[in-house]
């Protein structure tokens, strides 16, 4: 990580909040783990794999409680052994600072 975003948590995001776009997504993107994929420059998605159902379902509950520290809640898709998560401000339509600080923390969790 090019990036300290494990010392930052989500902020609520003002009325003239923009989406993250070029060079300043680009400078996000960089210093989160290849797990994350920017998608159509709108979304994080990242796919976590694990050896059976139950231990991505405690996982699944681990993000469920950094979303909730952080008041920032993903799209989670639980299936056996695979966890897929996609992260984005809803209030802008695409990605914002806290959707990095998120993934950076739901990638500590899964370490």
């Amino acid at each position: 990580m090019t990036m300290d975003l494990l010392s930052r948590h989500c902020q609520p995001m003002g009325d003239d909040a923009q989406p993250l776009k070029g060079d300043a997504l680009k400078h996000y993107s960089d210093a989160i783990s290849d797990r994350w994929t920017v998608v159509d420059d709108h979304h994080l998605e990242g796919t976590f794999e694990f050896e059976n159902f139950v231990e991505a379902l405690e996982f699944t509950n681990d993000v469920g409680v950094i979303a909730e520290k952080e008041g920032h809640h993903p799209e989670i898709t639980l299936t056996w052994g695979k966890t897929t998560i996609r992260i984005w401000t809803h209030d802008i339509g695409g990605l914002s600072e806290n959707d990095f600080i998120l993934a950076a923390r739901i990638e500590a969790q899964a370490r």
